[in-house]
């Protein structure tokens, strides 16, 4: 699918009269195969070197072995921390065009456009390391650090909150307080920097209430801060208002260096090489892509509402469960979206 995005980012970038220079790197199984670990310091370097980092789904069923001492997971782990991206921007739109694809009540859901806020660096993903072998009594035992300092949580934090000022001055913060010592950190840093900010309303919420609301009330969110789990779970659930996973763009940010840019979706094995995955989400994650790190915002809206007159227009790929017509491919979806463009 990232093959697909190129095309739109190309036609998009020479639009506004932008070149665009791409060099594909292994990373993921791929990188596995070949070089014995999911990422390579060379792959690493160069990425650092570069304005932007577009990147496809890197797992499937051939290294998805628990045990297996290298994964395909362990490579975009490194990536992330190796380009010090800590927030992970994940944009929840649902357009009217789409809502009877959603299972939820399209009353419930009309209008629902909010940003997941995630903490990408941190949190039970990159604690102490990892602890695993047998008891005393011969029972086996596994243990998972969930780690946070508070600048940590501080510089996520300012990151929502700036978000939230350029859209509707609310930020919602999710955490399990109640029970997590770290949770009660993140909390406390919140209510901080929300002192700070007296012009944007900030909630507190626990992450249970949050998958709730999420599906019974996601009207009420513009901003949600979370941590790393937390982010990741929720915003899988939040798809489904969006009608599906492959509608979800990410971007994912620090204080300096590139950007990174992915669908939140995997690899769906099972569609693999058929040419029917929806290529929107990595498509609308290179509008991302120009807006973040290139500041071409321009170009990046175009790529938007180029997206929103192909499904206006009731083009649909599989996922999206097409009524009345065909479900287009993933090359004929785009090439929709290149007409748009035009």
């Amino acid at each position: 699918m990232l093959a697909e995005a190129v095309r739109v980012l190309e036609q998009a970038a020479g639009m506004g009269g932008h070149t665009l220079e791409f060099r594909e790197r292994l990373m993921g199984g791929c990188s596995i195969d070949r070089y014995g670990v999911a990422l390579t310091d060379e792959v690493l370097a160069d990425c650092r070197a570069a304005d932007a980092v577009l990147m496809g789904a890197v797992g499937g069923p051939k290294w998805d072995d628990p045990r297996a001492a290298v994964r395909p997971e362990q490579g975009l782990l490194a990536l992330r921390q190796g380009l010090e991206v800590f927030a992970n921007l994940r944009p929840v739109k649902v357009r009217s065009s789409l809502q009877d694809v959603s299972p939820i009540k399209p009353d419930r859901i009309a209008g629902v456009d909010f940003m997941v806020v995630r903490e990408l660096t941190g949190g039970l993903y990159f604690g102490l390391p990892k602890e695993r072998g047998r008891t005393a009594d011969g029972h086996e035992r596994a243990v998972d650090t969930l780690e946070y300092s508070d600048f940590e949580v501080r510089r996520v934090v300012e990151f929502a909150f700036k978000l939230a000022a350029g859209r509707h001055r609310k930020v919602t913060s999710v955490d399990k307080a109640n029970v997590l010592e770290s949770s009660r950190l993140w909390r406390q840093v919140t209510a901080e920097v929300g002192r700070q900010h007296p012009e944007i309303a900030l909630d507190h919420i626990l992450v249970d209430t949050a998958a709730m609301r999420i599906i019974t009330a996601p009207q009420d969110f513009d901003v949600i801060v979370t941590d790393n789990m937390f982010g990741d779970i929720l915003t899988d659930e939040a798809s489904v208002l969006a009608g599906s996973m492959g509608m979800l763009p990410s971007a994912s940010l620090g204080s300096d260096g590139p950007g990174l840019y992915e669908p939140i979706h995997g690899s769906a094995p099972d569609i693999t090489g058929k040419g029917i995955a929806n290529p929107i989400a990595a498509i609308l994650s290179g509008a991302m892509l120009f807006r973040y790190s290139l500041d071409w915002e321009k170009e990046a809206g175009a790529i938007e509402r180029a997206v929103d007159r192909v499904l206006d227009a009731g083009n649909r790929t599989a996922d999206l469960r097409p009524v009345g017509k065909p479900a287009l491919g993933t090359k004929a979806m785009t090439d929709c979206v290149l007409r748009e463009l035009d």
